[in-house]
């Protein structure tokens, strides 16, 4: 078994809050910053000596923008598949080259099960319009790994057949006693909720049906807070909570929210707050910095272990905060002037 093969066992063999976290992260740093051409520079630029970074919180995060402007790629692997984001018009949008595809359908797939269940409980309906419109969708992607796992013939995707959707998510929950995972962009669930179909049937089933929304107004509707969208969505499908998903084009681990927009991590990705006006300082966490009691916001950096042949350490455009116990985040907005994207964010 090679280093490569020896770090993916490692990354697929974490539990949440692993000990070993840290000590893989700085492993795969060590890695990447000889095996990443791209991050390489980043660091020789920075004048960072990598045999000096020894916490997880000195590692540096290369800007995400990077994904737009250079092909992120470690170790000059063979590429199986190009993931892009869907950007909006006239946008550069972000590629994620991939090349170890059963590597992230395991994950995706661990990382739902770990927090919902084995997927085989579930039917999955998926309303994702935009994405469907493109065949680089990580999200369409690993929403179709789900169906194909769940071997639920009554699975599927819709693209504007609302009328279709609603038949088929009535009958399921009449007929079946499967949980149903309903899955949408947010501008199209807004527009199931606030649609002319009749959904007061949902009230009677809403123990067995969760909605998830995957972020994305993409031009469509006014930007609007989570807790706006979540209160729409809630009202409109007889729902006690809107559960959420986070990920984007240039990640490979996912985190889930099941309601109140706090996100838990797949055991692969963690979350550091840096400070909004510093981005090498990072505000304290849990393990990392003298705690507070204060919650206050920070552009998000994510570890993403999973990234092993792109790049491990990303500095996202995101704002969020920390849960009082630092162990689960929310996703509050954008950077002024960054581009808006399809992953799950709502303008400040």
């Amino acid at each position: 078994m090679n280093l490569k093969e020896q770090l993916k066992a490692a990354v697929i063999s974490l539990k949440d809050n692993d000990s070993n976290f840290e000590p893989l992260a700085l492993e795969i740093f060590q890695y990447q910053s000889d095996k990443n051409p791209i991050y390489k520079a980043f660091l020789e630029n920075l004048g960072v000596d990598r045999t000096k970074v020894n916490r997880l919180e000195k590692i540096p995060c290369l800007p995400i923008s990077f994904f737009k402007s250079h092909d992120v790629i470690t170790d000059n692997v063979e590429i199986q598949h190009t993931f892009e984001s869907s950007g909006t018009t006239g946008s550069i949008n972000s590629k994620h080259h991939i090349a170890d595809l059963p590597f992230y359908e395991f994950l995706s797939l661990k990382s739902f099960e770990k927090l919902y269940g084995p997927i085989i409980d579930y039917h999955i309906l998926a309303l994702l319009p935009n994405y469907l419109e493109r065949d680089s969708s990580s999200l369409v992607y690993m929403v179709k790994g789900f169906i194909y796992n769940s071997f639920s013939q009554d699975s599927g995707f819709y693209l504007d057949e609302i009328g279709k959707l609603i038949y088929q998510l009535k009958n399921l929950l009449e007929n079946s006693k499967r949980k149903i995972l309903l899955l949408g962009v947010t501008f199209a669930l807004l527009d199931l909720a606030e649609g002319e179909y009749p959904l007061s049937f949902l009230e009677k089933y809403k123990d067995r049906l969760i909605i998830m929304e995957t972020g994305g107004m993409k031009g469509r509707r006014k930007e609007l807070l989570r807790e706006e969208v979540h209160a729409i969505l809630k009202e409109g499908l007889h729902s006690d909570s809107i559960h959420s998903e986070y990920g984007m084009t240039e990640l490979l681990s996912q985190a889930y929210s099941t309601g109140e927009g706090f996100f838990s991590s797949s055991p692969s990705m963690r979350v550091l707050l840096r400070e909004v006006n510093d981005p090498f300082t990072y505000m304290p966490s849990f393990g990392v910095g003298k705690p507070t009691t204060t919650r206050k916001t920070g552009g998000i950096n994510v570890i993403d272990l999973a990234n092993i042949d792109s790049c491990s350490f990303i500095e996202t455009q995101d704002l969020g905060s920390y849960s009082l116990d630092y162990k689960q985040f929310k996703v509050l907005g954008r950077f002024d002037n960054s581009d808006v994207r399809g992953c799950n964010l709502m303008a400040l």
